[in-house]
């Protein structure tokens, strides 16, 4: 990927939330630069996602990009889009040119098809989560608040 200099990498943020997450763009860049510097690349300036809802286009225009830089950095991989077939084109546009999406949030690395099958498992089960049975978790919540209460009679 690189020929003795550091491996380029333009950061990937967002203006909205994503998955019922929101961080500050500030933050994203500092929790981006941080991973560029734990993983000796060199960052490139962040690209910011339009605020609209499944827009993507940002992220495209950083894909064109990967003929001139080695990686991207997005700072979570909860920003891929929500759409199976987007994502796959975006992991399959990486990997057959040889290049690497970093999640600076998850400390992930996706460079080849292992990489990729876990990051979206990952994806898929993170997504899965929301429409899992709340009862349950909320029956383990009353037992535990019970609990508390009986301990303190």
């Amino acid at each position: 990927m690189n020929n003795g200099t550091k491996v380029r990498a333009r950061g990937y943020i967002f203006s909205r939330p994503f998955m019922g997450e929101r961080a500050p763009q500030h933050v994203q860049n500092i929790v981006i630069r941080d991973c560029c510097e734990r993983n000796a690349l060199h960052y490139l300036l962040s690209a910011t996602e339009y605020a609209m809802s499944d827009c993507h286009l940002i992220l495209n225009q950083v894909l064109d990009e990967l003929l001139s830089i080695d990686a991207i950095v997005m700072y979570s991989l909860y920003q891929l889009p929500k759409d199976a077939a987007q994502r796959d084109r975006v992991y399959r546009r990486v990997l057959s040119m040889g290049k690497a999406l970093y999640f600076a949030v998850e400390s992930l690395k996706m460079s080849s098809e292992i990489e990729r099958e876990r990051v979206e498992m990952i994806w898929q089960v993170r997504s899965t989560l929301p429409h899992c049975g709340n009862g349950t978790l909320d029956a383990v919540e009353q037992s535990s608040e019970r609990s508390v209460t009986c301990g303190t009679t």
